[in-house]
């Protein structure tokens, strides 16, 4: 993004702090320079890893550590954690009015943000909790009859299978569970599995964008063009991907898809994106009632009278901040730092990578089995000797550590990995 484009961006996305009924005349002026100090110390470098320390420096880690963990839960940046802090205590500051109405403006800029950020319009997004909550959401309003069936992949997160064994499975809905490949070399080959899996009966079809245990993405938009002409909804866990890389959901085609913003878009904790295609909202049925039910429109999922607002709108902040670095070049970085990672270690025998190379099915998280090391093991000494964070992943037979990358890693953090790895693996003997 050129420096004139910030400028505009600044503009733009910094005005709804500045305004009026926001914040307290107290806090709007400091966050609004915090804004602004930010935006001018990223427009200091372009494209340079220069540029990435910047971002780095955005975020306050605790000393020391070198944080590989994105995908279990992702930090906020100074700007966002601030500014949460400032609507908190506006809130404080005269609670009633705030909780009933003085943010409803505010509350709409932020809808109409996280729209734009993934390809719908404000009347397909509610600001929910989690993808936990989109998922249960979805599995809950269905209307289906004994001997339907809902397919979901082996590698289906626990959030996104428990809500359809609880909600449908007990009144006598299939559950299809066909098998991922673990490593496919196209898409075609992960398409395949579903089309095989689709009967007569099919009525829903839930998949994740990216799974957890090896970062393999998808292909949403294809098994959306095998299931739309065949009447089949699909709904997308999209825990993984929302703020990773750049998508237009109106043009993945799915009916449903809830985000975590905790993860890449780095938002408060307890705050997400449920999307709902306008077509498809009229199967959907809120999980929560309350005064206000009789509202027909996409609002009705996010009903809970009294819920925390200075989370949901330090959720319009992050996305600010996402939008200040651009969704094009997070996405960039983030690919370029997975390409860097794989490279240092593909060639040496001591590394299996477990996840597929073609960026077409996989971005930010590459699982990688130190061969012939126990992954408890290994994660355990990473994080007592070294202060490095990643997750282990022993389902499916990985064996391996999930190296979740950011845009607040840089290429010296990356080096530092591997290198404390291969110490590892020359220090340690294999197993026998």
């Amino acid at each position: 993004m050129r420096t004139l484009e910030r400028r505009s961006f600044l503009k733009a996305s910094f005005s709804s702090i500045a305004a009026g009924g926001l914040l307290t005349d107290l806090s709007r002026e400091p966050l609004l320079a915090q804004g602004k100090a930010t935006a001018g110390v990223l427009n200091q470098a372009e494209d340079s890893e220069a540029y990435w320390d910047l971002v780095k420096a955005q975020f306050t880690f605790v000393p020391g550590l070198y944080y590989f963990n994105n995908a279990s839960l992702g930090p906020s940046p100074e700007l966002v954690a601030d500014a949460t802090e400032s609507f908190r205590r506006t809130l404080d500051g005269f609670p009633s009015k705030y909780m009933w109405g003085g943010w409803n403006t505010d509350k709409e800029q932020t809808r109409e943000k996280a729209a734009a950020a993934v390809g719908a319009t404000a009347e397909e997004i509610a600001l929910i909790h989690n993808t936990t909550e989109g998922m249960n959401l979805v599995a809950a309003s269905m209307y289906l009859e004994p001997g339907d069936e809902v397919i979901l992949a082996d590698h289906e997160h626990t959030s996104g299978t428990i809500p359809w064994k609880y909600w449908q499975e007990t009144k006598g809905i299939e559950l299809v569970r066909p098998t991922l490949p673990l490593i496919p070399e196209t898409p075609g080959e992960i398409v395949d599995v579903y089309r095989q899996a689709i009967t007569p009966r099919t009525k829903v079809i839930s998949m994740c964008h990216m799974v957890n245990t090896n970062g393999m993405i998808l292909p949403v938009r294809d098994v959306v063009e095998l299931a739309r002409p065949r009447n089949i909804l699909v709904a997308v866990d999209g825990a993984q991907t929302a703020g990773m890389f750049p998508f237009d959901l109106h043009d993945m085609g799915c009916d449903y898809y809830a985000a975590s913003s905790h993860k890449w878009l780095f938002s408060p904790k307890g705050v997400g994106i449920f999307y709902a295609r306008e077509e498809a909202q009229q199967h959907l049925r809120p999980l929560i009632v309350a005064n206000g039910y009789e509202d027909e429109s996409v609002r009705r999922f996010e009903n809970y009278n009294t819920r925390n607002l200075p989370e949901l709108l330090g959720l319009g902040v992050a996305i600010d901040f996402h939008n200040l670095l651009g969704a094009e070049r997070k996405g960039a970085r983030i690919y370029d730092l997975k390409h860097y990672f794989r490279e240092k270690i593909s060639d040496n025998t001591a590394f299996n990578i477990k996840t597929p190379a073609h960026d077409e099915l996989s971005c930010g998280i590459t699982t990688v089995e130190l061969v012939g090391h126990r992954v408890i093991q290994v994660e355990r000494r990473l994080a007592d000797d070294y202060n490095i964070n990643v997750r282990p992943m022993s389902s499916f037979g990985l064996n391996g550590l999930r190296i979740s990358l950011s845009v607040f890693n840089t290429k010296e953090d990356v080096d530092y990995l591997v290198d404390v790895l291969q110490e590892i693996a020359d220090r340690e003997p294999p197993l026998a």
